[in-house]
């Protein structure tokens, strides 16, 4: 399947190192500030609602994230907010800025043998500039990668632009990796590209999507299987 591939573009969140865990976390100290206002379960809701209605303006990450906490918790508890409350809420959004990126396993092992066997190999992720760079940097990836790329969102737009505009080849000379079959796979398959799923232990509300098969994707159980896929090419 992979014969031709000669780049790699690989997600970062819940594909190298565990960032969703965090934000669940988080939503769960968040849930317990306003619990004088509202029950867990409708705090969560109005938070995806705020969280989704916001995704066109703010995007994506810690930054975007701590704000929609901030606007939720006004409406919700009727600005009857203490200001306490609010700097809790903020500190616990400030904090995911800070997770430690901390390499999920099997992704050292995987990087250092598909750079010893020669492919090229970048980051492509979606979120805030500054703060997926941080992460990175924690993570001790960064030697690995012959270019980060961020952008607001993939799409098909920006994976069309991955391959001819930024690696200057064909799509079907590139092999998408990440965890997400809405942001990761079905874009990077739609403009021509291979796509190697990574399903991880837990999923982002606005990334569900239904599972699919395609003749150019392969899943994998976990990142350490991909060399031995890429060796058969």
């Amino acid at each position: 399947m992979f014969k031709y591939i000669k780049a790699i573009a690989f997600d970062a969140d819940d594909t190298l190192w565990d960032n969703q865990s965090y934000f669940e976390r988080a939503e769960k100290r968040y849930c317990e500030i306003l619990a004088p206002y509202a029950d867990a379960a409708n705090v969560s809701a109005e938070l995806f609602r705020t969280e989704k209605a916001n995704m066109g303006l703010l995007g994506y990450g810690g930054k975007a994230f701590t704000i929609s906490l901030v606007e939720n918790a006004l409406r919700v508890s009727r600005y009857a907010i203490r200001a306490e409350e609010v700097a809790a809420i903020v500190e616990t959004g400030k904090s995911l800025l800070c997770l430690p990126a901390t390499p999920l396993p099997g992704v050292l092992t995987t990087l250092s043998l598909l750079r010893s066997e020669g492919f090229r190999m970048v980051l492509f992720t979606k979120g805030e500039l500054l703060d997926q760079h941080g992460k990175l940097e924690r993570s001790g990836l960064a030697p690995f990668f012959e270019d980060v790329i961020v952008v607001n969102d993939k799409n098909e737009e920006t994976f069309g632009w991955l391959c001819h505009d930024r690696l200057s080849t064909t799509p079907a000379e590139i092999l998408m990796v990440g965890n997400s079959l809405k942001s990761d796979i079905a874009p990077a398959l739609a403009v021509g590209c291979y796509a190697a799923w990574i399903p991880f232990r837990v999923t982002w509300r606005m990334e569900h999507a239904e599972e699919f098969e395609h003749e150019r994707m392969v899943r994998l159980d976990s990142i350490d299987k991909l060399p031995s896929v890429l060796s058969a090419r």
